[in-house]
């Protein structure tokens, strides 16, 4: 099974409402060279992450409970869609049209967004590349360069990065994936060491 990640932010989220395009929300679940502490590591998602990812099938969900129907779905990011995404400097923009009239779900996200109760966004997906740095420091930084897929974004209560693993505990990959994520951190200093213990023992022939 792929590893899915969890991460949320606290963003812009914004409602917009008139006649002629009905009720929607506007957010950035996806926020590019921001860095991040998730305690024993600190991560940026670069810039250019999404070039080439599969963003064909997406869906609106609320603190990622796939128990629940989508709020909204993109198929393809066309026209059609309920929600579209446009991908820009600073991140994925996503707009959302909810059926608040016929959706108490949908009526309730609404409101809280309006109100400011609900000022968060996440998103699941899978990591195709990523790079580490000062893995001699206590806290390295991981960088995660290529993304493969977009499962779902979700309008988030703790939209803080420590809250991810409690956002995620309704999935069965959410503890999964930060432990998937801490493995790769293990992988990469392993590689550093081996790395500087070659150089050493090249020195030492060099010296010899």
């Amino acid at each position: 099974m792929e590893n899915k990640e969890t991460r949320a932010f606290l963003c812009e989220f914004e409602t917009r409402q008139n006649d002629e395009h009905g009720t929607f929300i506007e957010g950035v679940p996806i926020v590019f060279n921001r860095e991040t502490d998730l305690g024993s590591w600190k991560e940026i998602i670069d810039e250019g992450a999404l070039d080439g990812a599969d963003l064909r099938d997406i869906r609106l969900l609320v603190n990622h409970d796939t128990n629940q129907l989508p709020l909204a779905r993109s198929r393809n990011n066309n026209a059609n869609s309920t929600m579209q995404f446009t991908v820009e400097s600073d991140g994925m923009h996503m707009r959302a049209d909810l059926d608040v009239q016929n959706n108490t779900r949908a009526a309730e996200l609404y409101s809280a967004v309006k109100r400011g109760d609900v000022s968060g966004m996440s998103f699941m997906f899978q990591v195709n590349g990523d790079k580490w740095e000062n893995l001699d420091e206590e806290v390295p930084t991981r960088h995660i360069t290529s993304i493969g897929k977009v499962y779902e974004v979700s309008a988030v209560t703790f939209p803080a990065y420590e809250a991810t693993s409690v956002n995620a505990r309704s999935l069965d990959c959410g503890k999964a994936s930060l432990e998937s994520a801490r493995k790769a951190l293990e992988s990469a200093k392993q590689r550093s060491n081996r790395i500087a213990e070659l150089n050493k023992k090249l020195e030492e022939m060099k010296n010899d």
